[in-house]
Formats: C-alpha cells, structure tokens, sequence
C-alpha cells in the first residue's frame, strides 16, 4: 500500500503533462472492438486456398497484436507508450540497454509481480507482471503496418532468435503476452483469449505462415 503511494506521488509531479484524455466516440469504439471474441480457426476453413487462408487468419490474431495493449511495449525509442492513446509513459521513463529501465529508475520500481490496484482519480491499477520490459528497438511495433509486424515476427534477427514453433509458444503460453487479457481494474483487455489467440497463431503457421502486404 505504501509502495503504491509513493509511486503516484512520485509519478504526478507539478509540470508534468497530463495524459490525454480519449474522446467519448473513440473510447467506445474501442471498448466495443475488444469486448467482441476472437473468431475461431474454423471461421476461416471456407478460403480454399491456403495462402490467403494464412493471411486472414493472421489478420484476425493481428487484433491482438496491433492492440495498444501489446504495441506500448513495442516503440522504436525506447520510450514505453501509455493508455489507449498511446502517450508517452509519464513519467518519462527509458527502457535502458536491458529493456527493464535505466539503473537509477528500472521498470520494477513500480511495475511490480502483479497489478498493483491504487486510488487515485485517473489511475486505477499499476500494471505488473514478473517478466515487465520493454521489447528491444528490432521488436518495434508502434506505427508500424501488420504486414511489416508480421514479417519481424517471422525474421529470427527481430524476434528474439525464435524459430516459429517457438514463437507459437510465445505467443500461446507466455505469461507477459497473457497480461494483454488481464491488464488490471481501468484498464481494457485485448479481444478475444490467449487459448483462442495461440490457436490463429497455430494454424496461420500451419498454412505457410503468410504475410498481409506492408
């Protein structure tokens, strides 16, 4: 309880910028999209041929992935995005060379195990989770077009040295991917499942693992 009065008083300091606020039509069309499930695999069993079969199903995971949910720890900058909107992290934070945060201020100082609910008027949770770090700069996926996100997730050299059997398991069982369904109280999930999610994932890979155009 301390630790989480510390942290807002530490993180809403006089000057700071305040977070932008999301407008009412945006914010419902988004609190719309991700209360909608994920289609299942066998929704997309009526494209006969297999490449464009591959390319639906990995449009459909692509909601997941391109969710700002996901992408806030996905920036070219090293700069960590906050909210729906996608701000900069306030306080100004850096993930460092390591992706936990600089040595004066690493990501654990408030990004604890587990979501940390406080009290305050904007903020209802501090997101937490064992494995909290930011993606290095090859993962960036702030801005970038699903068709480019995907062929990173294909290239060893920008997905961590994963082979594509590895990346499913990424993808289906890793708990920090698992946060995206659980983000804390104030904070809106990402659609669908990771069990529905992993299954796209799987067959997208299983039909030659093809790429939407750039």
């Amino acid at each position: 309880m301390w630790t989480a009065v510390v942290v807002l008083a530490g993180c809403k300091c006089k000057g700071t910028a305040q977070p932008v606020p999301v407008e009412p039509a945006a914010r419902a069309s988004v609190e719309a999209e991700t209360r909608q499930a994920l289609q299942p695999v066998s929704a997309f069993s009526t494209i006969a041929d297999p490449a464009a079969r591959s390319i639906a199903l990995f449009a459909e995971a692509g909601r997941v992935i391109t969710h700002p949910r996901c992408t806030n720890c996905h920036p070219a900058d090293g700069i960590p995005r906050q909210g729906m909107e996608q701000r900069l992290h306030i306080p100004r934070v850096s993930g460092g060379p390591s992706g936990h945060g600089d040595p004066g201020l690493p990501c654990a100082s408030c990004h604890r195990e587990s979501n940390t609910p406080v009290v305050g008027e904007s903020l209802q949770s501090i997101p937490g989770n064992p494995k909290w770090a930011l993606a290095p700069a090859e993962m960036a996926w702030v801005g970038r077009s699903l068709g480019h996100i995907c062929e990173q997730l294909k290239d060893p050299q920008r997905n961590g040295g994963k082979s594509l059997t590895q990346l499913h398991h990424h993808m289906a069982e890793d708990v920090l991917v698992g946060w995206g369904w659980n983000p804390g109280p104030g904070l809106q999930p990402v659609p669908g499942t990771q069990q529905a999610f992993g299954e796209l994932i799987q067959a997208w890979i299983d039909t030659g693992a093809h790429c939407p155009k750039p």
